[in-house]
């Protein structure tokens, strides 16, 4: 499961050992809860003494019961990041394959703002988040829930712009794409007893003045004219008679 230096995974068969090739046909899906705690606990055997671990030290064999549902994410700028590997099911979700994209793809407009504040938060602080999601339902398509999990990781370089991170819904898919609304999310840090960063706009890096072309234009307020301005307006005109 390598997503640098040109690697070629394919989508829901994060590896091959020995010929044979793992994916993710034994899990409960009435356990989605098992499946977070797989990989939170997968993410924290890691660690060994750090705060977060490398995206170098996954191993599809530690994540086997969520492959299909797991993805990894690169931050491409404050509060986004695209798809860098991910598992069947969120191909089925939004019936194509979702590599190159950005999370956000995954939410309803309203709620993306929102994601990023938390994303941002989790490559920042750095610290883990879970989503509580809600699929509303349409025509051809069930009311679903769902649940998210970002995991902070470290790139080769050291800097914390990667995530190990994964996607459950519940309920029929129907027809894709399936996008959620962001119901409510929760924080915590990476290290226990460290302050938490709560989301907010700001912790995208977006507090600094806007840009002089998008700076608002403040009306200049109407004052009463003067008598040298009210005859200026006024053009004598003569007559030749």
């Amino acid at each position: 499961m390598s997503d640098s230096d040109g690697s070629a995974d394919q989508p829901g068969i994060m590896a091959e050992q020995g010929g044979q090739v793992l994916r993710m046909v034994d899990f409960n899906p009435e356990q989605p809860a098992r499946i977070l705690s797989d990989l939170r606990a997968y993410w924290q055997g890691l660690r060994k003494g750090r705060a977060v671990p490398l995206r170098s030290d996954i191993e599809p064999r530690g994540i086997h019961r969520a492959l299909d549902h797991a993805f990894i994410l690169e931050r491409i700028a404050p509060g986004a990041a695209r798809f860098r590997l991910a598992g069947r099911h969120l191909i089925d979700l939004m019936g194509m394959e979702v590599r190159g994209m950005p999370v956000c793809s995954f939410l309803n407009p309203a709620s993306r703002g929102r994601l990023s504040d938390v994303l941002e938060t989790v490559f920042k602080a750095p610290q883990i988040a879970e989503l509580r999601l809600s699929g509303p339902a349409d025509y051809g398509r069930p009311a679903i829930s769902g649940r998210m999990l970002l995991l902070p990781l470290r790139s080769d370089l050291g800097d914390v712009t990667r995530a190990l991170g994964c996607l459950i819904a519940e309920g029929e898919i129907g027809l894709a794409p399936r996008r959620f609304d962001l119901l409510g999310e929760q924080v915590t840090p990476v290290i226990d007893g460290a302050e938490v960063m709560i989301p907010s706009p700001s912790a995208r890096g977006f507090a600094d003045d806007a840009a002089p072309w998008r700076k608002p234009v403040i009306p200049t307020p109407n004052l009463p004219e003067t008598p040298e301005e009210r005859r200026a307006r006024f053009r004598v005109i003569g007559s030749d008679d």
